[in-house]
């Protein structure tokens, strides 16, 4: 079985308050995107189930891996065979996008296919919110409102296909423990949900990320990128979750080659929504 796993970008990011627990409690809008790695999941040639990672460099062990995360973790309510998994890495790390979150949890939608395990949704995204605070949310892949630490979703009405994307991740990753180092929680003035209603145009000036001024204060690419992205023509541009990639939303096609002219030592991607 060969499986797409896509990233994200989050439309709107509030850091209300940290916890007892030491997380946060956060508002964000999280919106699949169609920038993906490559999946696959084949019987084990052998008695152990192993992982291949190709493509884009990933500083972890196989056994730390998300996706071999998700396997063991499914393996022990389920008693899996064991498996060959490749992951062909295309999204890059460090970047605010979700991709290992994205790679784990299409790793247990998928064995839950291959086996004809005939798990719900619910369950599947508990497992994943096990394993990392964005993954439960590519089990449902589409546009969710989440709070807390991230991993209560409620189904969100927004359709943005009409818009053309593009994503741009600079040449360096941040940390996302150095993000919410540097950030004074805060319950926002005007709520997220209540800011996606506006018409999209208006969205700039309003629908915020408060990761990004003290992100770009500490690595002024990221304002470059944004601000070079609205000359572009972007209705909205923004950075996603804790960086560094940042995304514009436009409303005519810009062509992939064209967007790796102008961010020539970056990754880059273009699409539709």
């Amino acid at each position: 079985m060969i499986l797409f796993p896509n990233a994200k970008i989050n439309l709107g990011l509030d850091i209300e308050r940290r916890r007892p627990d030491g997380y946060h409690d956060i508002v964000t809008l999280m919106y699949p995107i169609g920038w993906a790695d490559i999946l696959e999941i084949v019987p084990a040639a052998g008695s152990d189930t192993t992982l291949t990672v190709t493509g884009n460099s990933v500083d972890c062990p196989a056994e730390k891996n998300l996706v071999m995360k998700a396997y063991r973790a499914l393996d022990a309510e389920v008693n899996l065979p064991p498996v060959d998994i490749y992951l062909h890495k295309v999204i890059p790390d460090g970047a605010g996008l979700g991709g290992g979150s994205a790679d784990a949890a299409f790793t247990l939608t998928g064995l839950d296919s291959i086996f004809d395990l005939g798990l719900e949704k619910e369950y599947l995204a508990e497992i994943a919110g096990s394993i990392g605070a964005d993954c439960s949310f590519f089990i449902y892949n589409r546009p969710m409102l989440c709070t807390g630490t991230g991993t209560t979703m409620q189904p969100y009405d927004l359709d943005l296909s009409k818009y053309h994307i593009a994503v741009v991740k600079p040449p360096f990753s941040v940390p996302t423990r150095e993000a919410y180092s540097a950030v004074t929680p805060a319950v926002a003035p005007r709520q997220i949900a209540e800011i996606l209603r506006l018409p999209e145009a208006e969205w700039r000036g309003e629908l915020k990320n408060d990761f990004e001024p003290t992100v770009g204060a500490r690595h002024p690419r990221i304002f470059e990128i944004r601000d070079r992205l609205y000359s572009l023509g972007a209705i909205y541009a923004a950075m996603s979750g804790s960086g560094s990639a940042v995304f514009g939303l436009f409303e005519n096609a810009i062509l992939a080659d064209d967007l790796k002219r102008v961010f020539s030592d970056c990754a880059t991607f273009a699409g539709r929504l």
